[in-house]
């Protein structure tokens, strides 16, 4: 009998995988991690629930899963030569749509990871080469000469640039784009850093 259900879950092909995941996502975003359901889920993909929980189990396991199939994009090779052009590329790599979506994914996860740990985990994986690709960034300033080795904003950079993302709707009501981002960058983030 698990020959049965092997074959059935192997029939998923990695395309429909793709837009299972995209669906789960969409809907995250949507209507946050509490909101969401299996149905809905089956819905949007136009799957049926019960391929879901053979598939994946529950709720948690798919959400996790999809959150580790999206690729965030690599910041960790940009090298202009200064750390403001550095920055400036960093932003560039992302379009005004891809960092809407990236706050929306985080609001609709923001409350619902602190009682999740695969959440949690899935959610810091999906971040971490971006934070791995700045940190990188940052080291090349201060070997520059740049920035101060000692500087204590080297550590808070991520949050800075996060925090400014998710806090720009809230505030302002408005989504983040690139150009909001470069001047947080320019006023903020760089004269903090003492750059």
């Amino acid at each position: 009998m698990a020959d049965a259900a092997t074959v059935r879950c192997s029939r998923i092909t990695p395309a429909r995988e793709a837009e299972l995941y995209a669906a789960v996502l969409d809907l995250l975003r949507e209507v946050g991690y509490d909101a969401l359901t299996m149905d809905a889920v089956a819905v949007r993909a136009r799957a049926s629930k019960s391929t879901l929980y053979r598939r994946w189990g529950s709720k948690p396991e798919l959400v996790v899963k999809a959150l580790r199939h999206q690729k965030p994009v690599s910041i960790g090779e940009i090298g202009t030569g200064s750390l403001r052009g550095d920055f400036h590329e960093m932003v560039m790599h992302a379009d005004d749509c891809r960092m809407e979506q990236h706050t929306s994914l985080m609001r609709g996860l923001a409350m619902a990871v602190r009682g999740n740990a695969d959440l949690l985990c899935a959610l810091r994986e999906l971040f971490e080469p971006e934070t791995i690709g700045l940190d990188r960034m940052l080291r090349r300033a201060v070997e520059r000469g740049e920035i101060r080795a000692d500087n204590p904003t080297l550590e808070y950079v991520p949050q800075m640039l996060v925090g400014a993302l998710v806090v720009r709707g809230l505030i302002d009501n408005q989504p983040p784009t690139q150009a909001f981002l470069t001047a947080y960058i320019d006023a903020v983030v760089l004269p903090a850093l003492g750059a």
